[in-house]
């Protein structure tokens, strides 16, 4: 800001509605002001009287008379020419006061300083003039000096608007918020002249406002204040939204001083603040300031000035926001779409998908369908798998969870009905997985399980048939058994192979009510799906079931057991225990003999739950000489070969005496010593045939149960044997 003028001269405001008169002089007449408007025009072109002096390029009107020269007391006359009398003092007047004008018209035309403006009145006097010439200077000066201040005035108010117009300009322009609110602090700071210039913004989130751009600020702790709404000036300008200004900022008591704000300050050195609030509507956003580090006066115009300022930043930043919401919206359009046609693709694939499956069930199409148009839409390979093919952990998750699950490169959809598992839907070699085309392996799981109920359904019929003719097996002891061959055939069971009866039972279910019969009738159905799948019978009997199934080549009746009791108890959920009969030869030969069977089968399930072996799977022959006491056809052969056949086939190949050697250990109380003196043999020969028995049964043969039983296998052996000679 310019302080050419001297301190205290107003600023104009509005311009005057009258021409200035010239004050009249002591010791001669009134002069009147030049002819042009002062402030209105540069000097050039400046109207002057006739006979006054004049300045090269300077217009005279002729026959008009600037003033007119009145005797003492008199009105002037309007419209005197110069004939009309005026004597010798008023033409010397005037032509004093037209040749005083001259050096102020030079002074106004180079720009020169306000002190330059004295400099002629004090020449004068020191020359000695008169005093009408000097009282002319004087006025001139004056004169002068009021045009000097409204042009002076015409300039800031133009500099002003031009730099007004320029940040509105950069308004209008693709700028970066930041770079339109410097631009402004700094136009602010260089036209009001001042130290420092700075704006902060309102945080709503915190409650405060804080530093957002400075200019000419040196002091690290002043950028990085925060106000909080009413402290300090700038906090009362943003909770009061209306412009404050002090001339001594820590004499000033109108506001709220806090330590860290005063600090700020103090480190920056200001005195003298302006500040004005930002405003969008009727909100408070911010506040612009300006600041000086000595005493100052902030004029009315200054302020109007910073708060037109103030008005642009809030502009800038209103439309800053909207910009960035724009842009915002923009962008998420944008990734809408990219979505849209991302997704477009996969919805067509559900859709084909969709399509495909209803078609597939309207048709009666198989679960190997449904896997296959599923491979061709996920590209992928689609199987369905048996429950015990896929991991446990993995199933139950898609069953507990109802979605697809990711294992390792593949993801597993659990095929459930009613709660109870059917298999699985997996896709391999698949880590990651779109969401649509996982919802679509989900369907496709779902129309799996709907295709095996249906299959369930229609094979229902087919169960109790299965059913009935178990039944027949069980009850019946007069059928024709070529009768019972041809309805076996017509379900693809064959009784002339070897079968294993078993008997099934749920341990944890409550008895009676509503939960036990539904959970029998779980494992019914599951049993009849086993038993359907392995062509093999199923039936309903003593508040379990009971399964007639092929022994697998090369399996036992103990492997049978487990594997039914694992795969039905993964099927319903809970602990399904299993007792297994011994093999049964071509079933049709003996009309009790499936009877017979599923006793013995019922006799091993009620051991393994009286010892406590709920949900598993055994046959007679695992509990040892107990077994012959559960099995029907007591095999007492099949007893001790499972007990020392290892030992008695030793003997014979090589000729030994171990079993009259395990025989008398025994008799002898397990005595190696006495053993000795009963074979007649030295103790190192006992001690060795001992140490060949113990590789050939095991280490814990002398195990209390295991001596049990081998002492009771040699018994049975020696019963059955004939006497050596």
């Amino acid at each position: 800001m310019s302080h050419d003028h001297p301190q205290g001269v107003p600023l104009p405001t509005a311009r005057p509605s009258a021409e200035p008169t010239a004050p009249r002089p002591a010791d001669g007449p009134a002069v009147a002001p030049p002819a042009g408007r002062p402030g209105a025009g540069g000097p050039p072109g400046t109207q002057v009287t006739p006979g006054a002096g004049t300045t090269p390029g300077s217009q005279t009107t002729p026959g008009a008379g600037a003033a007119t020269a009145a005797a003492p007391g008199a009105a002037p006359a309007s419209g005197a020419t110069p004939a009309s009398g005026a004597g010798p003092a008023s033409g010397g007047a005037a032509e004093a006061a037209a040749g005083a004008e001259t050096p102020y018209l030079e002074l106004l035309a180079r720009g020169a300083s306000a002190d330059a403006y004295d400099r002629p009145v004090l020449v004068a006097r020191a020359e000695g003039r008169p005093a009408a010439e000097v009282a002319a200077l004087r006025r001139a000066r004056d004169l002068a000096l009021r045009v000097r201040s409204e042009l002076e005035g015409r300039r800031r108010r133009e500099e002003e608007l031009s730099a007004l117009f320029a940040t509105a300009h950069d308004l209008a322009g693709p700028r970066d918020l930041d770079a339109v609110l410097r631009a402004i602090v700094q136009r602010a700071r260089s036209l009001l002249g001042t130290d420092v210039a700075y704006l902060s913004l309102n945080d709503p989130g915190r409650g405060d406002t804080y530093m957002r751009v400075t200019e000419g600020s040196v002091a690290a702790r002043f950028q990085q204040l925060r106000l909080g709404m009413g402290e300090g000036l700038g906090g009362l300008v943003a909770q009061t939204a209306r412009p404050y200004v002090t001339q001594d900022y820590f004499k000033d008591e109108r506001f709220l001083h806090t330590g860290t704000i005063d600090a700020g300050v103090h480190d920056e050195g200001l005195v003298a603040i302006l500040g004005v609030p930002l405003m969008l509507g009727d909100h408070v956003i911010g506040v612009l300031f300006a600041a000086d580090r000595r005493a100052r006066v902030f004029e009315r115009g200054q302020i109007a000035l910073l708060s037109s300022f103030a008005a642009l930043a809030a502009a800038a930043i209103d439309t800053a926001n909207l910009l960035a919401e724009t842009r915002s919206a923009v962008a998420g359009l944008e990734r809408a779409n990219e979505i849209i046609r991302d997704r477009s693709a996969v919805i067509e694939r559900a859709s084909e998908v969709h399509d495909r499956l209803a078609e597939l069930v309207l048709r009666g199409g198989q679960v190997h369908d449904v896997a296959a148009a599923v491979s061709e839409v996920l590209d992928g390979s689609v199987s369905f798998a048996d429950i015990t093919a896929v991991p446990a952990e993995a199933l139950e998750a898609s069953r507990a969870g109802g979605h697809a699950v990711p294992h390792g490169d593949d993801w597993i959809a659990a095929v459930t009905a009613s709660g109870e598992l059917l298999g699985a839907l997996v896709l391999r070699g698949h880590p990651v997985l779109d969401p649509v085309d996982q919802r679509t392996l989900e369907r496709a799981a779902m129309v799996t399980s709907l295709l095996l109920l249906a299959r369930r359904s229609a094979a229902e019929a087919e169960q109790r048939v299965r059913g009935e003719l178990l039944d027949d097996l069980l009850d019946a002891r007069d059928h024709d058994p070529r009768l019972l061959r041809m309805r076996a055939a017509r379900l693809h069971a064959d009784l002339d192979v070897t079968h294993v009866v078993l008997a099934a039972r749920l341990d944890a279910t409550a008895p009676g009510g509503d939960a036990e019969a539904e959970a029998r009738r779980r494992l019914w159905s599951a049993a009849s799906h086993l038993a359907s799948t392995r062509h093999g019978l199923a039936a309903a009997r003593d508040g379990g079931t009971v399964l007639l199934l092929p022994l697998p080549p090369g399996g036992s009746a103990t492997d049978l057991a487990r594997d039914v009791a694992r795969r039905l108890s993964t099927a319903v959920h809970d602990a399904v225990t299993v007792g297994a009969s011994a093999p049964q030869e071509v079933l049709s030969s003996g009309p009790d003999q499936v009877a017979v069977a599923y006793q013995e089968a019922r006799r091993c399930l009620d051991a393994l739950r009286l010892l406590g072996r709920a949900g598993d799977g055994a046959a007679a022959e695992d509990f040892g000489f107990v077994g012959l006491l559960l099995a029907g056809d007591r095999d007492i052969s099949g007893f001790v070969g499972r007990t020392i056949g290892e030992v008695v086939a030793y003997d014979e190949r090589r000729g030994t005496d171990l079993v009259r050697t395990l025989d008398a250990y025994f008799a002898c109380g397990m005595s190696p010593a006495r053993t000795k003196d009963a074979l007649h043999v030295h103790v190192n020969t006992v001690a060795q045939r001992l140490e060949r028995v113990g590789r050939l049964l095991g280490e814990d043969w002398q195990r209390p149960d295991r001596a049990l039983e081998i002492q009771l296998a040699l018994r049975l052996q020696r019963l059955a044997s004939p006497p050596r000679g």
